[in-house]
């Protein structure tokens, strides 16, 4: 099987440009809390999900002006997981992600746009297998701030896209008796983060 459906969006070492203005804050992506899924058609008739395990980055927040947030996430495609070890081990293959010579996928947003309360609407160019491409995340969040039992300020956030494996070099594939492939080219991404806010520096 193959594919991501992150996106992350999908999912990895990043970093977000930090405004200066009043009413920003920095968010620390929390890897042992977040996941990048994604899914995919297996012989036209069933669906395929596999997630990867490594997301990092950072999300700059501006309550003030929400079209001055940014992300910027790096997945770590070598984690790649669909519970069978034989097809990871062919998506980590040069017949799809290629690990070796790209092992990560990143997304750094170009526009942040608030579409109703607590939907966003995150445009930003994610770059696999070599090829970098605009995508847009439709954005469930962030959830109002709460403290963890160690002192800690973490908010969450939810994410879907959907992508054209092809768009980006992911070209395999193989053609049934039917005519049908093997593997669909449409690749849906979903991405639960969970952020942190840094410890202030003493």
């Amino acid at each position: 099987m193959k594919l991501i459906q992150w996106a992350a969006g999908i999912g990895l070492a990043a970093v977000l440009a930090v405004s200066a203005n009043a009413g920003t804050s920095t968010w620390q992506i929390d890897p042992k809390h977040s996941d990048a899924q994604f899914a995919v058609t297996h012989l036209m008739i069933s669906t395929v999900r596999g997630e990867f395990h490594s997301i990092n980055g950072t999300v700059v927040l501006d309550d003030q002006n929400i079209s001055n947030s940014s992300v910027n996430v790096t997945i770590d495609a070598t984690t790649v997981d669909t519970r069978e070890p034989a097809r990871d081990s062919d998506l980590k293959s040069p017949n799809f992600f290629d690990v070796a010579k790209y092992p990560t996928f990143t997304f750094k947003s170009t526009k942040v746009e608030q579409v109703a309360p607590g939907k966003l609407k995150v445009t930003g160019d994610l770059t696999m297998h070599g090829v970098t491409k605009s995508v847009v995340l439709d954005v469930e969040g962030p959830k109002p701030p709460v403290k963890d039992p160690w002192g800690l300020t973490r908010s969450a956030v939810s994410a879907t896209t959907k992508i054209n494996r092809k768009d980006f070099g992911l070209n395999w594939s193989k053609t049934m008796d039917n005519g049908g492939a093997i593997v669909g080219d449409d690749v849906n991404i979903i991405l639960d983060v969970e952020m942190v806010q840094p410890p202030a520096a003493k």
